[in-house]
């Protein structure tokens, strides 16, 4: 499934989780890094009219779907993928860096989210190294000095998994950055992922997920903050469903 922006392709390359823990651990064994992100209607919006978030992706080397108007986008265009929401791998990730025994670092949300998430992930999975705990103050700038300080500690530590928790475009640019200045870093964007397992955030119940619904549960917690946002995916939801439906007919 191939989106285009101002000339820029981004493809979601990775058609299902079983598919991204083969490349991930594949990457993992042999010491390579990477960078992982989670495409959804809001990067869509985003992708539109942001060149640095365009160069970002394109950057990317593993692109999931997370969000089912993406799946469904991609039925449309005869190049079906599955649903594989960033939030739900961190375990999965998480279970991967330990088996190949690298190191982790969790990057974004707050000091004690990240010490939250840490306590659960070591509970999960025992023998993890979580060797790394990095809170970006309020403004941090994925571009800036400290950012590229932070890039080169996770290379000279070794890190082999970081989650990046800062939202998007922060994540993906950080990531994208990261490509350079620590490549044998893997990179997973993440979003809310770490709030998720710390418990500072919840997520739908699971019969909402099941339902596809999860993005109206999570505007009626917050209608002032998402409304907007949500109402942006529906208006470019359309063209996107055009476009789609013309690749599936060239397909």
């Amino acid at each position: 499934m191939d989106f285009e922006f101002s000339g820029t392709v981004i493809t979601v390359n990775i058609p299902n989780a079983a598919a991204l823990l083969a490349a991930v651990r594949q990457r993992l064994a042999a010491g390579q890094g990477f960078a992982l992100a989670t495409i959804n209607l809001d990067h869509l919006v985003k992708l539109r009219s942001d060149a640095a978030f365009r160069a970002a992706y394109a950057a990317q080397d593993l692109v999931v779907a997370d969000g089912n108007p993406i799946v469904w986008l991609s039925r449309l265009a005869r190049r079906p993928v599955d649903l594989v929401p960033g939030s739900t791998m961190v375990i999965p990730l998480a279970r991967l860096a330990a088996a190949a025994g690298r190191k982790v670092a969790l990057l974004g949300a707050t000091e004690p989210a990240l010490q939250a998430a840490a306590e659960r992930l070591q509970a999960e999975i025992p023998g993890l190294q979580i060797a790394l705990q990095i809170a970006p103050p309020m403004g941090f700038d994925p571009q800036g000095e400290a950012a590229g300080a932070m890039l080169e500690q996770l290379q000279s530590q070794g890190i082999g998994l970081c989650f990046l928790a800062l939202g998007a475009p922060k994540q993906e640019l950080l990531a994208a950055r990261g490509r350079d200045l620590a490549p044998d870093v893997g990179f997973a964007c993440v979003g809310a992922g770490l709030d998720f397992l710390a418990g500072t955030q919840n997520r739908a119940p699971e019969w909402v997920q099941r339902i596809a619904m999860e993005w109206l549960w999570r505007m009626a917690s917050n209608p002032r903050r998402l409304l907007p946002r949500y109402a942006a995916c529906a208006r470019l939801l359309p063209g996107q469903a055009m476009r789609a439906l013309r690749q599936g007919r060239a397909a």
